[in-house]
């Protein structure tokens, strides 16, 4: 379950109009460590046409490659660090909270509001129970639990 504001979220339709993505904040409830991220709600891919689609395409030139737009796995999400990933895989959901922060109405603000967050609460506070691979690439720690 996510929250925003102590109100849980559970589809879309409980999210503001037109939000791109989120970004969240999933605590380690028995450490009290804290993973900041970012999700998207909507998940847009390329894949090869089928067999009978080919064989529809009247210009040769046309593409043989379409985009497919579904809904994300935001609602089973609870972060990418590899340890976090480990806990999920061991059935440990129960152990975490997640807390989203912000909606974010677009690609560009949905990057700018997760540095922003990784800036001011894992890097300007130094004794801050957020566990961080890297920020842009630059390699802050790694420790969990």
């Amino acid at each position: 379950m996510w929250l925003y504001k102590d109100k849980q979220i559970n589809e879309l339709t409980d999210m503001p109009e037109h939000s791109f993505g989120f970004i969240y904040e999933v605590t380690h409830l028995p450490t009290g460590r804290k993973y900041l991220g970012k999700k998207q709600l909507i998940s847009v891919t390329t894949k090869a046409l089928g067999k009978k689609e080919l064989a529809q395409i009247v210009d040769k030139r046309a593409s043989k490659k379409k985009k497919v737009t579904k809904e994300s796995d935001w609602k089973t999400y609870y972060g990418s660090h590899p340890e976090i990933k480990q806990l999920i895989k061991e059935q440990k959901q129960s152990e975490f909270s997640r807390e989203i922060l912000i909606f974010t109405p677009n690609k560009k603000l949905h990057t700018y509001y997760e540095n922003k967050f990784l800036f001011i609460n894992v890097l300007i506070e130094p004794d801050s129970n957020y566990i961080i691979d890297s920020i842009e690439g630059i390699y802050v720690r790694i420790d969990f639990l």
